[in-house]
Order: C-alpha cells, then sequence, then structure tokens
C-alpha cells in the first residue's frame, strides 16, 4: 500500500505539491493524472525517496522509502527510462540490481524473458536501446526484486500498440495478484482501460480521487437509434442536458446528463428502439480529465501572463 498524506514541497516561493493526500491499494491499479506541471513528478520522486518533502509524509508498507530495509525488494519504481547507464548492457545493469538486492543470477533472465528482451538485446549496450527497449528494461529493473509495490511514471512511452497491450496486461496481472500499482501517464485511454482507481492533480492540488467508475459517472451516457432528432427532442422534454456527439453525422449518436437507466426508459416511452446504450466512457476520462484540470490551466496561464507582463 502507498499512502501519502499532506504532502507539501516547496521551492523557494514555488509550491509544486501542496497538502497532496491519496492512498493507493493493494489489488488495484490507481491512475495518477495531471498536466504537465502539475506535481505528478514531484510526487513520485518523494515517494521514491529522490526528493525531500518539505512538509507531510509518503509511505510504502507503513514507512517512508529511506526506511525500507532493502527497498528494491518492497517497492519497484520506473521514473525515467533513459536515465538507465548507457555504456552498460541491459544484462549487466539487472545483475547489478540483482547483486545489490541479494538476489540469484537467475532472476535476471526471468525478469528478461517476462518483458521480452531477448538474450541477443540483452547483451547490448543500452545507448543502443530503443525507448520502447530501455522501456522494457526498466520494467525489469522495477520487478527484478518481486515487489509488492510498483510505481512507473510514464511506462508506455516508446511501446508499440502491441507492447501498450502487453504492458497492460501485465500491469493487471500484477494487481490481481496482490500488488499495489500506481500509475502515472498522459495516455488517458491506457489509464482508463487498466485503473481501477483515479486520483487528478492539478497545480500541485488533489482536484479529484475515486473509482474509476465514480468519476466517470458524470461524464454522462451514450445513446444512438435510428431517429436522432426524436431522441433529443424525448430527451430534453424530460429535462435532460442532450448534446450530438457529432452534429455532422445524423447517426453519431447523443450524448446526455441522464443515467442509462433514465435514458433507455425515456427512449421507450417514446417509442423508440435504441441501437446502442452506454455511459459514455469511450472519452469519458479525457472529458472529465480536461473539466478538472481546466481551472487550474487557466489560473496558471494567468499567473505566467501577468509575470511576462510585469
Amino acid at each position: 500500500m502507498i499512502v501519502i498524506d499532506g504532502l507539501t514541497k516547496r521551492y523557494g516561493g514555488h509550491t509544486a505539491v501542496d497538502h497532496v493526500s491519496f492512498t493507493a491499494r493493494p489489488g488495484r491499479v490507481t491512475g495518477f493524472l495531471g498536466p504537465n506541471g502539475a506535481g505528478k513528478s514531484t510526487t513520485l520522486r518523494i515517494l521514491a525517496g529522490l526528493t525531500p518533502a518539505t512538509s507531510g509524509t509518503a509511505t510504502v508498507l507503513g514507512r517512508p522509502y529511506h526506511r525500507l530495509p532493502n527497498p528494491g525488494r518492497e517497492i519497484g519504481v520506473l521514473l525515467d527510462a533513459s536515465a538507465q547507464h548507457a555504456g552498460r548492457t541491459g544484462r549487466e545493469i539487472l545483475r547489478v540490481a540483482a547483486i545489490t538486492m541479494g538476489l540469484p543470477r537467475t532472476r535476471v533472465d526471468e525478469m528478461l524473458d517476462l518483458v521480452g528482451l531477448t538474450q541477443d538485446e540483452a547483451s547490448r549496450r543500452v545507448r543502443d536501446y530503443s525507448l520502447g527497449m530501455r522501456q522494457r528494461l526498466g520494467l525489469a529493473h522495477a520487478l527484478l526484486g518481486d515487489p509488492d509495490v510498483l510505481v512507473l511514471d510514464e511506462p508506455a512511452n516508446g511501446l508499440d500498440p502491441a507492447g501498450i497491450r502487453w504492458m497492460r496486461d501485465l500491469l493487471s496481472g500484477y494487481a490481481r495478484d496482490g500488488g499495489t500499482v500506481l500509475l502515472s501517464s498522459h495516455l488517458l485511454h491506457e489509464i482508463e482501460v487498466v485503473a481501477d482507481d483515479i486520483v487528478v492533480i492539478g497545480q500541485g492540488r488533489i482536484v479529484a480521487g475515486g473509482t474509476k467508475e465514480e468519476l466517470l459517472a458524470g461524464t454522462g451516457t451514450l445513446v444512438r437509434c435510428a431517429d436522432t432528432a426524436r431522441l433529443a427532442e424525448s430527451l430534453a422534454g424530460a429535462g435532460h442536458h442532450v448534446e450530438h456527439v457529432d452534429p455532422a453525422d445524423a447517426g453519431a449518436g447523443l450524448r446526455t446528463d441522464a443515467d442509462p437507466t433514465t435514458a433507455g426508459l425515456v427512449a421507450l416511452a417514446a417509442g423508440l428502439a435504441l441501437t446502442e446504450l452506454r455511459t459514455a466512457d469511450g472519452a469519458g476520462l479525457e472529458e472529465m480529465f480536461l473539466q478538472l484540470t481546466a481551472q487550474t490551466q487557466r489560473d496558471a496561464h494567468a499567473r505566467e501572463t501577468a509575470g511576462a507582463a510585469a
């Protein structure tokens, strides 16, 4: 388990993280979202013992990172896949880590197989790796000690669609086996697919948090039928907000603030046969993210503009 409690980090007069609190629980993938400069990386660096906090705490399995007896056996961290030693081979990097953690050398080959790096690739210098290969090596390093907790920052960067699917399945399986996963990413769709819980940060403060279902419940319902105009009229007549998903396409469907059950009953009362009825989660996370962070991004832009004018 990861517990962030009242975490604050100031750099001079700038507050990068402002009383941040949330929990990432075992058996679940927690998505950590926010625009650039929101405080995600600072929070993760504090959690991983790389940056001291001004106040508040960040604990892993009940302890701050520096008090873990053998950190690599308890928390696996991947914050920057490009930070690996470029002059060493992938295998050498994992062997050094295995020795440090007191692990058998056989664990290195197990991890290389797990992340899909071949023997030839493992023998190459990291400077010759693609970004996707570095991501796989970084994940192998994070998983090497068989930790209970994983903390990953943008792990899908550089991966092709097959690699992203592989990453998604790996993290889901890790959580199903009881592990705790804290995943930061700008790929909103991937977070939406893999995350059980979501925490949204903006300008250093938590602006939303909860299960994926709870947060996306407010994104409305997608409903479609042959007579979109009549359906829109019926929903509006019942007091619900309605918008066309694609106004240029008569059959594109509608998004409404009514829940799926209510939307279905309205359509039934109007004698309309629906061809689609579901929570509007296809673009739901993106819309929720933009709504929750729009004010903080506007505030940041205003401050930057004011500073430039001064």
